[in-house]
């Protein structure tokens, strides 16, 4: 006789299983997930951008804040992400939500285990916002996010091994195999910068010293320039009349813009970072062996007065060169909408499987009606 069990078990179980399955498929899955549009949401330290992303990776519409102070309760940034995904359900028919966080992400995609600019320790981030919002939520490191986005819709397309490289504040990162996300054991997979490749040098603000990203990152940058200028050094000259003396209003975007108008020590730094670029890269070049490196980031801002001197150091340091295929060094395409891109196409792989397994349940539903109506009306026939 049929029963009522197949109604009991819990769906939150079956949501787990559901999207532990996902990492397994992507490549295959992406083909075949369903062409609705979903959120993508990218948080950083300073802004949380909420953009809705129809199947074609085209944005339909884009809102943007300032993320919350550090120092509030982890619920004030989950409230600022579902007033966005509301606002924008209220003009599009969303089915997913996908959440980049700048953060270690764990290995299901529920936790946010650490985020060095934001108060998420072992943070159940994705059972929190699909206990109040209306869709399933997907969520992954902003990295990962973008490193998607680049291969899906940007300048890693077509490419079966992918390193994707951000440098921001720091510098962040992500590995394409076969189509696929590799998060690793733990889901922290990926985080380049803290590759130690100056013994006893900068001190980093995860600990160690003389992190990849001491060298090679927008803090670096500035750092640099900031050192020179303090020192009346004479090459900074041109920077010091810049900001009129105020060493500290010195960014990366105007050491980037000042370079492009020909000044020498802005010049020469952008060329500092990308031969750190370059260096890296060739140890990751023989560590993983990929076909293509995408550089975003805001620092990629600078384009080839950074990526030049990179691949020229890159030529230089790769073990074996002359005796083996290079891989290329390409700027990123998608820019600062690339994690948020890259989450809303991830998440179209969940609204697929929970469609499903939505339709599952609801004929499992009329199954039983029909089972009860036939019991009320003839019991002895059952």
């Amino acid at each position: 006789m049929s029963t009522y069990r197949d109604f009991t078990a819990p769906i939150g179980s079956r949501r787990a299983t559901v999207l532990r399955t996902v990492g397994t498929r992507e490549r295959r899955s992406h083909l075949s997930a369903p062409r609705v549009p979903t959120v993508g949401i990218d948080i950083g330290g300073t802004k949380v951008m909420a953009g809705v992303v129809d199947a074609d990776g085209n944005i339909l519409e884009k809102l943007r804040t300032e993320t919350p102070d550090k120092s509030k309760s982890p619920k004030v940034v989950e409230d600022t992400i579902v007033e966005l995904v509301l606002d924008l359900s209220d003009r599009h028919d969303v089915h997913a939500v996908g959440i980049g966080a700048a953060g270690w992400v764990d290995a299901d995609r529920n936790r946010v285990l650490f985020a060095p600019h934001l108060s998420w320790r072992n943070e159940p981030l994705r059972d929190r916002l699909a206990d109040r919002l209306a869709v399933p939520v997907l969520v992954d490191n902003d990295a990962n996010s973008a490193a998607w986005a680049e291969w899906r819709f940007g300048a890693g397309r077509d490419e079966d091994n992918l390193v994707m490289i951000t440098l921001g504040t720091g510098i962040g990162g992500a590995i394409l195999e076969d189509g696929k996300v590799k998060r690793g054991k733990y889901g922290v997979a990926g985080e380049f910068g803290h590759m130690q490749v100056v013994p006893g040098g900068h001190r980093c603000p995860c600990g160690n010293r003389g992190c990849w990203e001491q060298y090679s990152s927008g803090n670096a940058l500035v750092r640099e320039a900031k050192e020179l200028a303090a020192a009346d050094s004479p090459v900074a000259y041109g920077i010091i009349e810049h900001v009129k003396g105020n060493i500290a209003d010195i960014s990366g975007p105007m050491i980037t813009e000042l370079a492009r108008e020909g000044d020498a020590m802005c010049i020469e730094l952008l060329q500092d970072i990308g031969q750190w670029l370059g260096v890296g890269i060739a140890n990751l070049a023989a560590a993983l062996d990929p076909s293509c490196f995408v550089i975003g980031g805001g620092v990629s801002a600078a384009d080839d007065l950074l990526i030049g001197p990179a691949r020229d150091a890159f030529k230089r340091q790769l073990t074996g060169r002359g005796y083996r295929p290079e891989a290329r060094i390409v700027r990123a395409q998608l820019g600062p909408e690339a994690g948020m891109v890259g989450a809303a196409d991830l998440a179209r792989l969940v609204a697929r499987r929970f469609r499903r397994a939505k339709r599952r349940r609801v004929e499992r539903h009329e199954r039983y009606e029909r089972f009860a109506e036939a019991r009320r009306t003839s019991p002895e026939s059952l």
